[in-house]
């Protein structure tokens, strides 16, 4: 992922969102920006209004879908044959970044001989969509003009996640839409800063800063610092945790602002993981279904309640400032960690959060520029390297990283958990806009609940009808991992075949189905995609 030398490894945006004001095309797949994130969709939509062009890749209808110049109605799961085939007719009509390619990137031949394998009829046959809408889409994306991809977790979210981020920059630096301003590739994070925790490292192959474990210069620097040998093995991906629960590597765990218990994928094994295991801390703002199962439960302060920084998807970095105090026993959560350090043995001290991002400058090059006072007047994007620089709104913009940006082509891989007679149908997720996450939040508002009171199934009236299902009917959505009951709309949003839900409400837990298989590198589960029944609920009442 490194290698790529974009900043797929740290999941940020290229460019600015403010870019959003001078791009001329949208290619948006993997992401609907009106409910996920919807300042970014609300942007995307005056950008159309002013007559940006935009190209829609996705299973459904969405409002954005509506009014896109292209709307490629995808089969899910199948981004990458689509990309390798838009690849495919860039490079066989000729109409390919040229100078670009020969002048800043490398392993081009791998990517051309990988994409002959894709022509238009087989793409088409794979993803459902006719042979001259991929010519067009290819075209519109290779023209000349400042062409932004975006995209979300309907790209990574899978077991080839990867893939499909490499895909998105092979075709980004074919093209030459790489390090221009209204262009890039743009990943949208999932949460507020998870930018920033993973800029931390809380990753579980980094370093703060995305340094590698083979950096002994990077070890010597935080070891100077903390005074303190640190080990030089990779962590336990976050998604493995549970089978090494099973396995008895793991006794002990951790949690905090986290709840995996409704979050994670194929949670009926992740309960039975927490119930297994020997001693349990969660440190959260509310008692969640996670911290329901602790030994232990820390109660943190919310953002509102302390001093620190957020750094959001475009590596802007800002600072948070308290308003309130923090309720009862509540405590940021660096004076938690600073105390629970101390009773191990380790003196942690700081005396305050602008202390420990005192410290975060010292250590992380992209920040070496960003102080408090700097912060004061405005956020700042990452890479900074001093504190007369005026932060980097886009990168690459003469050189990668690594130097010239190495196109790593992968072929399609189908998905995962394919339908058959038992689980003809595929189940696929996404977000509610006045929902947050899993409503630990968002569902203590009872004014949230008039505007989204309850999880429904989207079903394709041709899918409804042949299952006797009516509008409102209650069903019962059943994978190879658990069930989950709600009710019914009847759509044409959906595709038929496909049973489409968000995943937003505490009360319908739809990760009982979802399919806890990894990504091999990221070790992300296929969130995204499974296999499904749907049976009618007799009886309803």
């Amino acid at each position: 992922m490194a290698s790529l030398a974009l900043t797929f490894g740290s999941g940020a945006m290229t460019n600015s969102i403010a870019d959003t004001t001078i791009t001329d095309l949208f290619f948006l797949i993997g992401s609907n920006p009106d409910t996920s994130h919807p300042t970014i969709g609300l942007r995307i939509h005056q950008a159309a209004d002013r007559g940006a062009k935009l190209v829609v890749v996705d299973p459904r209808r969405t409002r954005l879908a509506e009014r896109a110049d292209l709307w490629l109605r995808i089969q899910p799961g199948t981004d990458v044959a689509l990309l390798n085939g838009l690849m495919y007719i860039i490079l066989e009509e000729g109409i390919w970044d040229k100078k670009f390619v020969e002048e800043r990137t490398e392993d081009f031949q791998e990517l051309r001989d990988l994409v002959q394998n894709y022509p238009p009829a087989k793409v088409a046959e794979i993803t459902g969509l006719p042979e001259e809408q991929l010519y067009q889409a290819a075209r519109m994306y290779a023209a000349e003009g400042r062409h932004a991809i975006f995209h979300g977790m309907g790209i990574t979210h899978y077991t080839t996640g990867t893939d499909r981020v490499k895909s998105i920059a092979n075709l980004a630096m074919l093209c030459g839409k790489v390090g221009v301003e209204g262009g890039g590739c743009n990943p949208l994070r999932g949460q507020n800063n998870v930018q920033g925790a993973c800029d931390m490292g809380a990753l579980f192959n980094t370093l703060p800063g995305y340094g590698g474990l083979e950096n002994e210069e990077t070890f010597d620097r935080y070891e100077k610092t903390w005074k303190i040998k640190l080990p030089r093995l990779p962590g336990k991906p976050a998604t493995e945790v549970w089978d090494n629960i099973f396995k008895g590597d793991i006794r002990g765990l951790y949690v905090f602002g986290e709840d995996p218990a409704i979050a994670d994928a194929n949670i009926g094994h992740v309960q039975e993981a927490l119930r297994e295991i020997d001693f349990l801390v969660v440190q959260d703002i509310f008692l969640t279904d996670t911290a329901r199962l602790a030994d232990v439960v820390l109660p943190a302060a919310c953002f509102a309640e302390k001093d620190g920084t957020f750094t959001c998807t475009e590596r802007r970095v800002q600072r948070v400032r308290k308003a309130v105090e923090p309720p009862g026993e509540a405590r940021p959560d660096w004076q938690i960690f600073c105390d629970l350090a101390r009773r191990m043995g380790y003196e942690m001290h700081y005396d305050s959060a602008e202390a420990v991002f005192n410290e975060i400058n010292s250590l992380i090059p992209q920040y070496k520029g960003i102080t408090y006072q700097r912060l004061e007047q405005q956020g700042l994007q990452w890479p900074v390297p001093d504190e007369n620089h005026p932060g980097t709104p886009v990168l690459h913009t003469r050189t990668f990283t690594r130097g010239r940006g190495l196109f790593i082509p992968e072929p399609y891989l189908p998905p995962r958990e394919p339908v058959d007679k038992e689980y003809p149908m595929l189940f696929t997720t996404g977000r509610e806009y006045a929902r947050y996450n899993f409503s630990s939040m968002t569902g203590k508002t009872p004014e949230i609940d008039v505007i989204a009171p309850e999880c429904l199934a989207e079903i394709n009236p041709a899918d409804a009808e042949r299952m006797g299902i009516s509008e409102k009917s209650l069903v019962r959505i059943s994978s190879r991992r658990g069930s989950v009951a709600m009710r019914a709309t009847i759509t044409e949003r959906s595709q038929e075949g496909t049973v489409f839900t968000v995943y937003n409400f505490q009360e319908t837990p739809v990760n009982y189905l979802t399919l806890d298989a990894l990504d091999r590198l990221s070790k992300t589960p296929e969130y995204k995609l499974c296999a499904v029944k749907v049976a009618l609920v007799q009886n309803e009442e």
